[in-house]
């Protein structure tokens, strides 16, 4: 029988991941301290460590990072409430197995710690220093984001080709520079080319670089992109505006590692980490004769998909948040938002994501009257055009509720037939339905109570259940 060890200061998530492995299979023992851990792990060392974070005598990960030297034989599972970007990157540095944002599925544990027993794991190099977090947007709790986050913190260690797919405005590039900036190529150029805004007949030059006389115009020797970002990463944005006859050089210089300038004889040894975006549907152009397959597989070596903003509504106020305070350092007036506010955020629908947002906030921040934006002003700010009733009304309900089941069909199948699908679509008109109430009514939490036929007290209850609004409005 395998042997665990949990080590969390919190009782009750002690006794909820003891009694689920036990269940699964598992021995499993418990610590709520650095001091208690190090105690059970001289008296009977486990197969599979479970560790939080942040404990009364110290930092979980920079034990397991400890733990690398010292058994090196030992996977660690890292859980922590902390669920930004920076805690996953730094528990991927310190060799941990595996990362989980609380709150967590306690099937997906029990998927963990059997992979971590199935795998041997390698020691791995210890950072240098201390990772600070990233001066990057890439914010969010939603499960969404912290899937990124996880993918973000697997890859960032090595060289592995990534393909960041995503609606425009989701923060692509965000992700590259994070990539960038993480890894051990942080110190060599970031050099970032939009296929879409280059000429067609300069994409290779652009690319590749050319020599002096090598067309009309080209008075002197240019290096292209590559050369540029020798020993760093190259972010090619939009790659599926890229032409043909420039795909396939790109795909050579992937299967060989070296180009030649145009006009040029010379090899150029390409030394670079390839991050590549695009908002296109890829294997649609593949199909259509417009992306050649092969370089598809080779660019699609690790995908990173982002979500639209409208499938993580709640990581909205903490975004806007965000840009309101970078719009004060930049010299704005300072501005804090409302709990109607927010609501107002989360109920639009966002087509131009989290781009659209920021420049929401500015607006905010440079037009908004009062020091804290209340609901109907949020409301006014974004127009009548992107009033959110309107952005997210469907033209007919009816085919809206079949293209939720279609949407969960392809999500989880299984809510189709484990009699839980009632309770799923009321929870996604719900939430909408509170939230564009509420910015009907200016963030009046008693007049959208009348309308919805409840008491006040029920809408609060439901508001904090959605996560769409604190206390009061």
């Amino acid at each position: 029988m395998s042997k665990v060890l949990v080590v969390d200061d919190d009782a009750a998530i002690r006794t909820v991941v003891s009694a689920a492995l036990r269940r699964a299979g598992h021995q499993v023992k418990t610590a709520a301290s650095l001091a208690e851990l190090d105690a059970a792990l001289a008296a009977a060392p486990p197969d599979v460590l479970i560790s939080d974070v942040v404990l009364p005598d110290g930092d979980g990960i920079a034990r397991a990072a400890a733990l690398r030297v010292e058994r090196p034989g030992l996977p660690v599972i890292i859980l922590s409430a902390r669920n930004t970007l920076s805690t996953a990157v730094k528990a991927a540095e310190v060799g941990a197995f595996d990362y989980l944002p609380k709150p967590f599925d306690l099937g997906a544990l029990d998927a963990a710690v059997r992979a971590a027993l199935a795998q041997a794991v390698a020691p791995h190099d210890l950072p240098s220093a201390e990772l600070a977090e990233p001066e990057l947007p890439l914010i969010g709790r939603s499960p969404a984001m912290q899937e990124v986050y996880r993918l973000i913190a697997r890859v960032v260690g090595n060289d592995l080709t990534v393909l960041v797919t995503g609606e425009s405005g989701t923060g692509k590039e965000l992700v590259a520079r994070a990539l960038h900036e993480l890894g051990a190529r942080s110190r060599a150029p970031f050099v970032a080319l939009n296929m879409a805004a280059i000429p067609r007949e300069l994409i290779e030059a652009e690319l590749f670089g050319h020599e002096r006389g090598a067309f009309t115009g080209a008075q002197a020797r240019m290096a292209g992109r590559f050369e540029q970002a020798h020993g760093g990463t190259l972010f090619l944005d939009e790659i599926g505006d890229m032409p043909m006859e420039a795909q396939t050089r790109l795909l050579r210089v992937l299967q060989s590692g070296e180009f030649t300038s145009v006009g040029g004889a010379r090899p150029i040894r390409a030394d670079v980490r390839i991050v590549a975006a695009t908002n296109r549907d890829l294997h649609a152009q593949v199909r259509a004769g417009l992306f050649r397959e092969d370089l598809f597989y080779r660019l699609n070596v690790v995908p990173i998909a982002l979500p639209p903003l409208r499938q993580r509504r709640a990581d909205v106020p903490l975004l806007a948040r965000h840009f309101l305070d970078r719009a004060a350092a930049e010299g704005l007036p300072a501005k804090a938002l409302s709990a109607a506010a927010a609501a107002v955020l989360e109920a639009h629908d966002w087509p131009g994501n989290v781009r659209e947002l920021e420049n929401a906030m500015r607006r905010a921040a440079a037009l908004g009257r009062d020091a804290v934006i209340s609901g109907a002003e949020m409301a006014a700010l974004l127009g009548p055009a992107s009033a959110p009733e309107r952005a997210t009304a469907a033209p007919d309900f009816a085919a809206a509720v079949d293209a939720l089941l279609d949407r969960l069909a392809r999500e989880a199948p299984d809510a189709l037939d484990d009699g839980s699908l009632y309770d799923r679509v009321i929870a996604e008109v719900e939430r909408p339905l509170i939230a564009a109430l509420l910015a009907r009514h200016g963030g009046n939490q008693l007049r959208a109570a009348r309308a919805l036929g409840l008491n006040r007290n029920t809408l609060r209850k439901r508001l904090d259940a959605l996560g769409l609004s604190a206390r009061g409005a």
